[in-house]
């Protein structure tokens, strides 16, 4: 993808069908379910794909464990059918984009016999629902089982231990991959470019145009579309307004925390699951890319687009991971560490305004304003993010549009990358390259079929496969990359969302910053 080409793109057509603005989760899986049904589109987005919610996540693709358990506790049909559909959806993640998701081994440690029961009951129910797609079967656990998996646990009180399976992704990456196959197919897709002012039919109030600004160059820019698409997150109240002033808040956001710590503090390649913390929260302990990721926080908070991880949300992660682990974690190990808002929809919040968050359904809505016509999808998660998409579309050909609903095919489409993928192939690039097996591997899991692309970068420019930092595996011609290839144009673009260094190293991240300076600096 190029940037300058997308500009062009939306400067020369005439009228899209539909202009989306959020390019995270949501308004890529719509971009590219509209595409696939034959629709014009255009995508924006204020800042960067994936830069708020979408890459700030847990990394899981799952039913809802929690939810299940309040499913059955409140006999909620609701929370059970939100369960059963995200359980099919898991799967379909796992196979459209195999290079940036797997199947992921959890243990719930039991302190108790009772526990361990009340564990394995909840693990069957929830493996039951997962049908024909279920990733394997749970296990109950023997203490040595369970330490065997994972020796890091305090062994003294210790009973048993539950494992069952979900799965992981790269959520920056993963949103990504949907957006450029949406553009392969056809979309026009920006970031960095925000939603300034709606343009109104006269007779009937209708949207017809978005006046947009594009930060990287401030000049402004003019789309006309038919159908309107607000999929901004924790903040589609703000463009709900900017269509119309009289229409409602609908947004709670609630805050989620996380924190990285190195891999020596968990060697092993299964996450524990800790079910219920003193405050009812639940908290995951998590192997991902070289590192261990704790998370998350679940509580109420103010609207920002610049959220950070606080003091005391460091302190309360790193107490549990102390709590289970043999082995104490000091605050000075923590290598980095992230906070993101979750969208919540104020008509799930009528009873519980003044309660926490930890214990709303997060469900999606799909809105249309009855004068304006702007479509606003709120609510919902990553797992259900094409589900989201595609009841978002089907509302818009029977409300909107009034045309039969064409079929959406997204379920069957393999996401970029992932075409041919094969995890062997990172043999053949350390022979035809010259690199190690720890950057080899590494590139096919980042970039999938498309890992021998960056490579090509460094047949004249041998210094290019140099590490860009000795404790990590990307490579210098990765920045190249996705500088050239993936639209990255500011400093956090490349570190904290294409590459990903800085979610796992701070300090990391800082030292190269000079480095890739330079090359956006030479490259846009």
């Amino acid at each position: 993808m190029n940037r300058q080409k997308q500009l062009e793109k939306l400067q020369t057509t005439k009228e899209f069908d539909i202009c989306i603005i959020g390019g995270g989760a949501t308004g890529a899986g719509i971009a590219l379910d509209a595409v696939l049904r034959g629709l014009s589109v255009a995508l924006i987005d204020k800042n960067d794909f994936a830069g708020q919610t979408s890459s700030k996540s847990t990394k899981l693709i799952h039913g809802g464990v929690r939810y299940l358990e309040q499913a059955v506790k409140k006999l909620d049909w609701e929370q059970y059918k939100m369960v059963r559909k995200a359980l099919r959806e898991r799967e379909i993640l796992l196979q459209n984009a195999p290079h940036l998701s797997s199947p992921l081994a959890l243990l719930t440690p039991c302190f108790n016999f009772f526990e361990g029961i009340y564990y394995t009951i909840g693990m069957k129910m929830y493996e039951w629902i997962s049908g024909s797609q279920n990733i394997a079967k749970s296990k109950w656990l023997s203490k040595k089982e369970a330490l065997s998996l994972i020796p890091e646990l305090k062994a003294k009180r210790l009973n048993s231990g539950v494992l069952y399976y979900d799965g992981q992704l790269d959520d920056a990456r993963y949103c990504l991959a949907i957006i450029q196959t949406a553009e392969a197919n056809g979309a026009a897709v920006l970031n960095h470019a925000e939603a300034i002012k709606f343009g109104k039919n006269e007779d009937n109030g209708r949207l017809k145009s978005l006046t947009i600004k594009d930060s990287m160059s401030n000049e402004e820019l003019k789309i006309n579309a038919k159908v309107f698409i607000n999929a901004t997150g924790p903040f589609a109240d703000s463009i709900r307004t900017l269509a119309s002033s009289k229409l409602k808040p609908r947004i709670k956001v609630s805050r989620g925390a996380h924190v990285v710590l190195p891999r020596e503090v968990m060697k092993g390649d299964t996450a524990i699951l800790v079910p219920k913390t003193d405050d009812g929260r639940v908290i995951f302990m998590i192997p991902w890319q070289d590192q261990v990721l704790i998370g998350t926080t679940d509580e109420a908070d103010e609207l920002s687009e610049t959220p950070q991880l606080e003091e005391y949300e460091k302190t309360y992660l790193l107490a549990y991971v102390n709590r289970y682990f043999e082995k104490s974690v000091t605050p000075d190990q923590v290598k980095s560490g992230f906070a993101g808002l979750r969208p919540l929809l104020q008509a799930q919040l009528q009873t519980a305004m003044n309660s926490d968050t930890k214990s709303l359904v997060r469900d999606h809505e799909v809105e249309i304003d009855r004068r304006t016509k702007l479509v606003s999808i709120m609510g919902g998660k990553w797992t259900t993010y094409r589900l989201m998409a595609k009841d978002t579309l089907d509302t818009i050909y029977t409300e909107i549009l009034k045309k039969e609903v064409v079929k959406c095919t997204s379920e069957h489409q393999m996401l970029h990358g992932g075409e041919n993928y094969q995890f062997e192939d990172w043999q053949r690039l350390t022979h035809e390259y010259g690199i190690s097996t720890w950057t080899a591997q590494h590139l096919m899991k980042k970039y999938g079929s498309n890992a021998q692309k960056v490579l090509q970068l460094t047949q004249n420019q041998e210094d290019l496969k140099q590490l860009l930092h000795p404790n990590h595996p990307f490579i210098k011609a990765e920045v190249l990359y996705v500088v050239q290839e993936e639209m990255a144009t500011t400093l956090d673009d490349v570190l904290e969302r294409r590459l990903g260094l800085k979610l796992r190293d701070t300090e990391a991240s800082k030292s190269v910053e000079g480095f890739v300076a330079e090359i956006l600096k030479e490259n846009t």
